[in-house]
C-alpha cells in the first residue's frame, strides 16, 4: 500500500505544503479536526497537524500515537509554536536514544 502525507490545521498555516503534493485539510474546530484525522489516518503514512489543531483534540492524537501508523507530527502554525511539537520530539529521541541528545 502507498500512504500519502497529509497536513491538517488553519488555511494561513497548511496552504503552502500543496505546493508539496500534501494532502492539506483545514480545521478551525474540535468537531471538523477530529473528523479529518480520523477519515485520513486510514491512508496517511504521516499526518502533519499544527499544535493549536492538536490542542483541540488530545485524546484522537493520543489514540493513534499507538497505532503503527499514521506517524503523527505536530508543527507551528503561523502563529507560533506552543513548544510541544519540539517537546515530542525530544520524548522520542530520550526513548530511542536513551538520553537527551538535544
Amino acid at each position: 500500500m502507498v500512504y500519502k502525507i497529509s497536513v491538517i490545521g488553519d488555511k494561513e498555516s497548511v496552504l503552502p505544503f500543496k505546493l508539496f503534493g500534501f494532502d492539506v485539510r483545514y480545521a478551525t474546530d474540535e468537531t471538523t479536526a477530529r473528523k479529518i484525522v480520523t477519515e485520513l489516518a486510514e491512508d496517511s503514512g504521516v499526518i502533519y497537524i499544527t499544535e493549536q489543531c492538536a490542542k483541540m483534540i488530545p485524546e484522537t492524537i493520543a489514540h493513534y500515537r499507538q497505532q503503527l501508523t499514521p506517524a503523527i507530527v505536530l508543527i507551528p502554525s503561523h502563529q507560533g509554536t506552543l513548544g510541544q511539537g519540539r517537546a515530542d520530539i525530544q520524548q522520542n529521541v530520550e526513548k530511542a536514544v536513551g538520553q537527551n541528545i538535544l
